[in-house]
């Protein structure tokens, strides 16, 4: 874009920006996005973080939206716990339905935090949170890993949420309800971003 533009840039300059706009932006999707489902997907994937070991949490609904994500370095029930209340903040709201692998710590995490809601664990029903940190593993593998906790937290936070503004579940919807759907998701994003105002 900025190419087409005549503007130069370097790499370091690009990085700079997202770390810079990132969480702005990020921030300004979550309050136009529609109303998120009540049945949440939460999983965990571990992290290879300069030779530790961290856990990357992260919850969707049941369309696939990215709810939130956290990294942190254990994944016990203080862990959980911690998660369940920063997904609590992020969302304004409570689930019916929760939907985990059988880790024993989001059993106990949700008897504190969440008492009312449903929980189901089972193998195979949480697909949809395994699947979706996908682009976060490939966007993993190009950065050659993450350089800190921090940096790690700061990076897939901005990233889950922008990456799911733009990937609806295509194989859902016919091709004319794509089209409408990336032209309005586009639209969101001039608005989020003061492109319109530019053009």
């Amino acid at each position: 874009m900025m190419a087409a533009r005549g503007v130069r840039l370097s790499d370091e300059t690009v990085r700079r920006w997202c770390e810079k706009f990132g969480k702005q932006y990020a921030a300004g999707l979550r309050r136009r996005r529609v109303r998120i489902g009540d049945k949440w997907h939460l999983d965990e994937v571990f992290l290879k973080i300069n030779g530790t070991t961290h856990y990357l949490w992260r919850a969707v609904d049941q369309n696939g939206v990215v709810l939130d994500i956290l990294v942190q370095p254990r994944r016990n029930r203080f862990a959980a716990i911690r998660f369940f209340r920063k997904l609590l903040r992020s969302t304004g709201r409570r689930s019916c339905v929760i939907i985990t692998d059988k880790l024993r710590s989001y059993g106990a995490a949700k008897r504190i935090v969440m008492p009312g809601v449903a929980h189901r664990q089972h193998r195979y029903l949480n697909n949809r949170a395994e699947n979706s940190r996908q682009p976060t593993r490939e966007r993993e593998r190009r950065m050659r890993q993450f350089k800190s906790a921090r940096h790690a937290q700061r990076f897939v936070e901005v990233h889950g949420i922008i990456a799911s503004h733009f990937r609806p579940r295509r194989h859902l919807l016919s091709a004319a309800d794509f089209r409408q759907l990336r032209s309005q998701r586009f639209r969101v994003w001039n608005e989020v971003t003061g492109a319109a105002a530019l053009a």
